[in-house]
């Protein structure tokens, strides 16, 4: 067995065999699935409410990570969670792109629903989510749902929901701080935050940038993200405020290692605006969102070497945009009940647009409304020892008409630190514009996507919390798929895919000490049909040992399998972080360097694509 298979086991056992405790205090876990968690926000209705298997990766996560995109972050504390990716050059959106997120062997064609501060966050016209825009630079904490979120957003949310939750300044005056890191293949990220609050005011602004070239020919990219929100509150009922972020990225794809590819680039302008009113009283709270996302992305295909280059720069605009309303009462005692009411407008336009400066090629443009309303209920009973949730979704499309959307549940507490949750949930998709309307297979008369999600979750917590340990097992029958069949000699999009995935997860993390902390988790997934980036095996592993200003991790990733488009993968990943923290003049810096991938294991996971071996960083963190 290699070293990091070897850790990977060690890390696993440390997990989940009860240790002789040491005299440390009791600690705050950085990863939570949920048991009872403080949520400071409203949007829409509190994950606590939800009968179904939630994960909260907390900002002190995020940060060990010394990670400035997101995704490879809850790739590793999701249990059934994966995404794909390409090395060192953004993830793209075009051909050759990556970033897709599978939850429990669902996600393909935007099934997995991203939002920032509950805005849904996809292309209007393809659909996909936007994965170099969810960087960490401006992130408090991450909510993940793992099961269908179709009930409280709609269409997209069919296998789960990301909810991106970003920074505000917690103490009075001006707070902040920042982010250089250098590495390999001429690497640089840097970012920068200021926050500052008083007498009701919260402002805050970040920026980032990154650059590298890449560890292959022809890989090179830049991101430039900026993020400011400001709010008031007019008393301690009623706040409002406003956020916009705009991230700017240029990515090249030299193409599969068969197929290489030269000057193909992909050009992405993407842009989110929201204001909003909240409400908070002792028995309600709630509010009202507007939002838009905009993209703007211009595509050069690239050629294969021996081969002209294309005549045309393909061009797409897209919109996402819309106003929800919702408020959560207690009629009575121990009952919550939330309503609320959706509009969405969103679609876009593509063209392409001639280098010679002739006249453009026309395109598609198309948009959609849907309009929704919803109502969930979660009544306790035994002085909380029991929470029965029921719900429904009511969702009108200007395309396919009407959908119902039925959740039900209950969480069982038999005992204080110990929970049973057991759930029946519906989720669907509805088709986006490039399978309406664009390219050959295109059918105009699709139906939504379908499917039916069951799940149980144990949870134990041992020790004065600091020992947590949870199994899930789910079982999702889905129909309707969208697939290519050939249907009068001619390619056509039509509802006609079928699957049936089942699995479980298991996962747990142990604060030993004040010094030492373990966490791990393993997801299996048995699936009837053929799924790309969807492994059967997922296992991860962390060991963090803090000695004084010292913090050592060593973390290991082990992957059975994935199904690429034309090959099977297995492989393991050790990674290793120090850190040293030192407080210059008063104000706090982290020194810290990390290697990824020490072992130098060659592996894909987008076939033709080899991701980096050993790659280095090093840089600092300040705040202020």
């Amino acid at each position: 067995m290699r070293i990091n298979n070897i850790a990977t086991c060690v890390v696993v056992a440390a997990a989940t065999i009860p240790f002789r405790l040491g005299a440390g205090t009791k600690a705050i876990p950085d990863t939570l699935r949920l048991m009872e968690v403080e949520v400071t926000e409203t949007y829409k209705a509190p994950v606590t409410l939800l009968p179904l298997d939630v994960t909260v990766v907390t900002e002190e996560r995020i940060e060990k990570s010394a990670q400035t995109n997101l995704l490879p972050v809850l790739r590793n504390h999701v249990p059934g969670m994966f995404v794909t990716e390409r090395g060192m050059s953004g993830f793209g959106v075009s051909g050759g792109g990556a970033g897709t997120v599978n939850i429990r062997g669902v996600g393909q064609g935007n099934k997995v629903l991203f939002m920032i501060d509950g805005q849904p966050q996809w292309a209007g016209v393809f659909g996909h989510a936007l994965p170099d825009t969810y960087v960490t630079n401006d992130v408090e904490r991450v909510e993940v749902v793992s099961g269908p979120s179709s009930l409280l957003y709609g269409s997209n949310a069919m296998g789960g929901s990301v909810n991106i939750i970003t920074k505000r300044a917690h103490k009075e005056g001006f707070s902040g701080g920042g982010s250089l890191m250098w590495g390999m293949h001429t690497t640089q990220k840097y970012g920068l935050k200021l926050g500052y609050k008083e007498k009701g005011w919260n402002a805050f602004v970040a920026a980032s940038f990154e650059s590298s070239n890449g560890h292959r020919e022809r890989m090179h990219y830049w991101l430039a993200n900026q993020f400011a929100s400001l709010s008031y509150d007019f008393n301690r009922h009623w706040q409002a405020g406003a956020n916009v972020t705009v991230t700017e990225t240029k990515p090249h794809n030299p193409g599969s290692v068969e197929s290489p590819l030269i000057d193909m680039w992909t050009k992405v302008v993407r842009s989110t605006t929201s204001v909003y009113v909240k409400n908070k009283f002792d028995k309600s709270y709630g509010g009202i969102q507007g939002y838009i996302n905009y993209g703007r992305h211009h595509v050069d295909d690239g050629h294969a070497p021996d081969v002209q280059p294309n005549d045309y720069i393909f061009n797409s605009k897209d919109y996402n945009m819309g106003v929800t309303a919702y408020q959560t009462v207690k009629p009575w005692a121990g009952n919550d009940l939330s309503l609320g009411i959706d509009f969405k407008h969103w679609g876009g336009k593509s063209w392409n647009e001639m280098k010679d400066g002739s006249p453009a090629e026309p395109g598609v443009d198309r948009h959609v409304n849907e309009i929704a309303g919803y109502v969930m209920t979660q009544q306790q009973f035994f002085d909380n020892m029991l929470s029965v949730n029921a719900g429904v979704r009511l969702e009108h499309s200007s395309q396919f008409g009407n959908e119902w959307v039925p959740q039900a549940g209950f969480i069982l507490h038999p005992m204080e630190s110990s929970r049973i949750k057991f759930s029946y949930g519906k989720g669907f998709r509805s088709p986006n514009i490039r399978e309406l309307y664009m390219y050959p297979p295109h059918n105009p008369d699709l139906k939504p996507e379908h499917l039916n999600n069951f799940e149980v979750e144990l949870r134990q917590h041992l020790f004065d919390y600091r020992f947590n340990v949870g199994l899930s097992l789910y079982y999702i029958n889905g129909d309707n798929m969208i697939q290519t069949v050939m249907v009068d000699g001619k390619p056509l999009n039509t509802n006609t895919g079928k699957f049936i995935n089942k699995g479980f997860e298991v996962d747990a993390s142990f604060d030993i000490d004040s010094r030492w902390s373990v966490t791990a988790n393993y997801a299996y997934l048995h699936t009837d049909t053929r799924i790309i980036a969807a492994p059967k095996n997922k296992l991860f592993g962390e060991v963090t040992f803090h000695p004084g200003n010292w913090t050592f991790t060593l973390e290991s990733l082990s992957i059975w399998g994935l199904l690429t488009e034309k090959s099977k993968e297995n492989y393991s990943l050790l990674n290793a972080r120090v850190a040293y923290d030192i407080t210059f003049k008063a104000f706090p810096i982290t020194i810290f360097a990390k290697a990824d991938n020490i072992t130098d294991k060659s592996y894909q996971i987008n076939y033709g694509f080899p991701m980096p071996g050993i790659t280095v960083m090093g840089g600092l963190n300040f705040r202020f």
